[in-house]
């Protein structure tokens, strides 16, 4: 039992946090309209977004916890709302530390956090500038941080008009550190991190249930191929004691015709080395053509009808004649002659 609540935990672990990658993809790709609430001096805020409607509000009142603007709705819902506070709402406080740690910034931060500022970690949010170099082996960022109870009562006050995401930022003067966000908190959207890891598991189960299914077909084809090899080696198995006891006597045997074969036909090597001694040393060949016993010879020559009886009296030939033209080109040395002639074969068995 504690097995499957084991595996249970860890598909849980698997796809929750793979339902979150995927969301973070998302919301890279489909970016929403980003609506920007700066504060002024008298604690309201002037609204900035890239595409207002002509009956959005430019300016939106604040007070005790609570926006007023009319048309807020339609301003908010499904956008992604980033409010910007006074510098005067933060504690800034300049950070040196090793260049290895600018990979681990915020959980170095988050463990100092209480050194650095009046609030303990769980009182407190807060955010980093972009690390700039200070030395060789040294990097400086700026930490602005204020109490959640001061980011949450802005949050709160925007969440009621259902915004994809809210953002609480702060400009940091200090070291042209820019803008630095301190907290974010992202409504639940169509694609909600618990559904979307239920239906990871309904596939993740259709997967097993297909794998389980292509093992055993997988199991019943290779069963099926072991039994068509069976069969196989059996019949080859067959064929080699039939030609073994057909190689025991008899001349219509496979062995007794391939070594009728390898006597009555005359080896190349020896054709060649019987050609080159009658042939005089004025005759050059260019082709020679060997299938069988029969031979054909093409080259040039001074003297070609002198090569037929040259080649009749080798012993080696027979039968010598030519089987085209005997030509003379002005660019050739010689007669070019094209001889056929069979050969007698020397090493038959008598």
């Amino acid at each position: 039992m504690k097995l499957f609540q084991t595996i249970g935990a860890i598909l849980n672990a698997w796809t929750g946090s793979v339902a979150a990658a995927i969301i973070a993809g998302f919301d890279r790709v489909v970016s929403p309209r980003v609506v920007r609430l700066v504060e002024d001096d008298d604690g309201g805020f002037t609204v900035e977004a890239a595409a207002k409607s002509d009956n959005a509000p430019a300016r939106i009142g604040f007070a005790d916890g609570t926006l007023s603007a009319p048309n807020l709705a339609p301003l908010f819902r499904g956008s992604r709302v980033e409010i910007v506070l006074q510098p005067r709402r933060f504690l800034f406080r300049p950070l040196e530390l090793p260049a290895r740690a600018a990979d681990f910034l915020d959980g170095i931060v988050r463990a100092q956090i209480d050194r650095l500022t009046p609030w303990s970690a769980s009182e407190a949010v807060f955010g980093c500038s972009a690390p700039t170099e200070s030395g060789p082996e040294s990097i400086t960022t700026v930490i602005a941080a204020t109490t959640r109870k001061v980011a949450m009562g802005y949050v709160q006050a925007v969440s009621g008009f259902h915004p994809a995401a809210i953002a609480v930022c702060t400009d940091v003067a200090e070291r042209n550190a820019g803008r630095v966000k301190v907290f974010e908190q992202k409504a639940r959207g169509h694609l909600d991190a618990a559904r979307l890891s239920r239906v990871l598991l309904l596939v993740l189960g259709g997967v097993a249930a297909a794998s389980l299914v292509s093992l055993a077909v997988a199991a019943y084809i290779s069963d099926n191929l072991a039994t068509q090899e069976s069969v196989l080696a059996r019949q080859i198995s067959a064929r080699r004691a039939a030609i073994r006891a057909g190689g025991d006597g008899g001349d219509r045997s496979p062995i007794a015709v391939l070594e009728r074969r390898k006597h009555e036909t005359p080896a190349s090597v020896i054709v060649l080395e019987a050609l080159s001694q009658v042939l005089p040393d004025h005759t050059f060949v260019t082709e020679l053509h060997l299938a069988g016993t029969k031979l054909q010879i093409v080259g040039i020559t001074r003297d070609a009808p002198s090569l037929i009886s040259l080649i009749e009296q080798s012993g080696h030939f027979t039968r010598a004649t030519f089987y085209a033209p005997t030509t003379r080109l002005a660019s050739d040395p010689g007669e070019r002659f094209h001889i056929e002639t069979r050969i007698q074969p020397k090493n038959t068995n008598p």
